[in-house]
């Protein structure tokens, strides 16, 4: 099966994009230099399409109660603006995948999945709804996404011909707001991917082209940016990627997301709450940082070894990072394991301490993370 298209396909293939196989999807990997898009997100801002991405509406009168029950999300609390990040899981408190939910009235909430989850998550939240007064659409096929992430991500959006977006400057961290592109409705969330500062535009697949020329002519500074810009961006950001660091097979605690179960303030049950209040069983491997030196760098499915060259554990993604100059990685490992490591890069051991995530703190970030 040939892989899906976003809606700036024609946009991509006009400015020189390289692409790839996502998700599904044939998505951007780069348009000219990795290092220069990374570079231009860090010190300005840079333009991505995560149009792959998958978009469910959830409306009704038990709208907030049916997501406290599918979700770990605690719906009912939410603010009318407000965005969470959240899990859905399985009863045996497995990742079916990590979300975003955004809660745009009093009965209507936006939930945003990944591209290669739309399925599981559409399957999940379809049997999760009975019993329920609420309804659910999948408007993946009608909607376009499109981020700008970097310091500079505010004037330029401010700055955009045709998009009016009221007290722009006034939407915090992780909320949204109503505006609209020429017209036509948009939703505009200052949420993101890469650790800066930024927001991402929600809006009907067929404006998205025009939009995203807007946005390009509103500011030299932006920079159009692949999937290779992004990926090293929410690694130095410590931010998890499903299918490396979050499997089905694999509870919230292991991957240091034990904020994202409100086991303390939800009162209602969720799918999968049993579970992930017992826990993991002990001895399950953890998800840690670790750092190396040099320019080689532990990448996916290397082995982490100890002192005596016993395997404690895998890398689940890895880079040298182009903000720091030396190479990064985050890995699964036994319990207790470290704080000295050594990855295995094909028979060679490069040593690697263990380092808490994220990689690069807030304030270098620039960002309001």
């Amino acid at each position: 099966m040939n892989p899906r298209t976003s809606p700036l396909q024609a946009e991509h293939e006009a400015l020189g994009a390289v692409f790839t196989d996502f998700g599904g999807w044939s998505m951007p990997v780069r348009y000219g230099s990795d290092l220069a898009e990374h570079h231009a997100v860090r010190t300005a801002a840079g333009l991505f399409d995560v149009s792959h991405m998958a978009e469910f509406r959830v409306t009704g009168p038990d709208a907030a109660a049916f997501l406290d029950a599918a979700l770990t999300l605690d719906a009912s609390a939410m603010r009318v603006g407000r965005a969470k990040y959240a899990l859905a899981l399985t009863e045996a408190g497995g990742i079916i995948d990590d979300l975003i939910v955004y809660r745009l009235g009093i009965e209507e909430y936006l939930v945003v999945a990944n591209a290669g989850n739309r399925a599981p998550v559409a399957a999940a939240l379809a049997a999760r709804l009975e019993h329920h007064a609420a309804r659910l659409a999948d408007e993946t096929d009608d909607t376009a996404l499109i981020a700008v992430q970097g310091p500079a991500a505010e004037r330029i959006v401010g700055a955009t011909a045709g998009l009016d977006v009221p007290r722009l400057a006034d939407i915090a961290f992780y909320a949204c707001a109503r505006g609209d592109f020429d017209g036509v409705s948009a939703l505009v969330a200052r949420t993101g991917y890469t650790g800066e500062d930024g927001f991402e535009i929600l809006l009907p697949a067929a404006s998205a082209p025009a939009a995203w020329r807007a946005l390009l002519a509103a500011d030299a500074a932006l920079v159009p940016c692949g999937l290779a810009a992004r990926d090293t961006l929410r690694l130095e950001a410590g931010m998890p990627l499903y299918g490396h660091e979050l499997r089905i097979n694999l509870q919230p605690a292991q991957a240091g997301l034990a904020r994202a179960l409100p086991l303390t303030t939800k009162l209602a049950d969720f799918v999968g709450r049993a579970a992930v209040t017992a826990g993991p069983p002990t001895g399950s491997r953890v998800l840690v940082g670790l750092v190396s030196e040099g320019r080689r760098a532990g990448r996916e499915g290397y082995p982490v070894r100890d002192a005596s060259g016993a395997e404690v554990g895998v890398v689940t993604s890895g880079a040298l990072s182009p903000t720091l100059g030396h190479p990064i990685a985050m890995a699964y490992v036994d319990p207790g394991a470290g704080p000295e490591l050594l990855i295995d890069v094909r028979g060679s051991l490069l040593p690697a301490r263990v380092t808490p995530l994220p990689f690069l703190p807030r304030g270098e970030q620039r960002g309001t993370r």
